[in-house]
C-alpha cells in the first residue's frame, strides 16, 4: 500500500497560494477548527493588493474571552461584510485579465455567506480548489477522535485518516514533537515556501504573501504554473 500523506491546518479566509499548495501536495487535507480561535489572525482575514498598496480584508466576528472560543464556534458580527469585501475586490481587481472569468462565482459566495466563520472559510477554500483543479479531499478534524495536546492531536488525526506521512508548514519546526510522530510510524515533512515565481500583478511592487485570489485574477487557468509541489 502506498504511503498516504496528510496535512492538518486551521481554516483560513481566502488563504495565500502556499495554503493551496499544501492541499494539493497531500492525499487528504484536514481542517483543524475545533481548536482555539485567535484574533487578528489568518482565520478571519487576509491581504490583497490595492491601489494604495497591500491591505487587509477582515471579517468582523464575535469574540469572547481570550482562551474559551473555538474556531468552529466563531460567528460573524456584521451581515454586510460580504458585500463590502466584494466591492473592495471588484474596485481593485476588475481590470486584471481573469477577473471576469471568476467574478460570478465569487460574487455568489459573498452575496449570502454563512454566519459561521468555519463555513465561510470552507466555502471559499472548496470553491478555489475547484477553480484551480485541486482534487484533494477536505475533511474536518471533529470527524475523528483525538487527544487534546498539540502533537498528540495531530498524530491521532493522521492515524485515523490512514496517514503514514505528515506534511507540516515550516513554522511548526519550533514546536512539533517529531520523535512522537516517528514513534507512531508517521514520517514528518516540512513544506518549503521559498522560490515562488513572480507573475504579472497590479498595484506596485510584487508581493507573494497575499490572498490566492490575486493569483487567480491575474493568471486564471495558468495559476498552477506559479505554484509549487511541496
Amino acid at each position: 500500500m502506498p504511503a498516504k500523506r496528510i496535512a492538518i491546518v486551521q481554516s483560513s479566509y481566502i488563504p495565500w497560494k502556499g495554503y493551496f499548495d499544501l492541499i494539493r501536495s497531500v492525499d487528504a487535507f484536514i481542517l483543524l477548527d475545533n481548536v482555539q480561535f485567535t484574533r487578528r489572525d489568518w482565520r478571519s482575514r487576509n491581504k490583497i493588493k490595492t491601489h494604495q498598496g497591500v491591505a487587509w480584508l477582515s471579517i468582523p466576528v464575535h469574540t469572547r474571552g481570550r482562551y474559551t472560543q473555538l474556531i468552529e464556534e466563531t460567528t460573524t458580527s456584521d451581515p454586510a461584510w460580504g458585500r463590502r469585501h466584494w466591492q473592495i475586490l471588484r474596485a481593485n481587481y476588475a481590470k486584471t485579465p481573469y477577473f471576469d472569468r471568476y467574478a460570478d462565482r465569487f460574487a455568489s459566495l459573498y452575496e449570502n455567506p454563512s454566519e459561521r466563520l468555519s463555513e465561510v472559510n470552507y466555502a471559499f477554500i472548496a470553491a478555489i480548489c475547484d477553480m484551480a483543479g485541486i482534487k484533494t479531499p477536505i475533511m474536518w478534524s471533529d470527524q475523528y477522535q483525538a487527544r487534546e495536546t498539540a502533537s498528540e492531536r495531530l498524530i491521532d488525526l493522521c492515524l485515523a485518516a490512514g496517514g503514514t506521512r505528515y506534511l507540516s508548514g515550516p513554522n511548526a519546526k519550533d514546536y512539533l514533537d517529531v520523535a512522537a510522530f516517528e514513534a507512531a510510524g508517521i514520517a514528518v515533512e516540512f513544506a518549503d515556501y521559498s522560490g515562488y515565481p513572480e507573475y504579472p500583478q497590479p498595484h506596485g511592487p510584487f508581493e507573494h504573501h497575499v490572498s490566492v485570489l490575486d493569483l487567480l485574477f491575474c493568471t486564471g487557468p495558468r495559476a498552477l504554473d506559479f505554484m509549487k509541489t511541496l
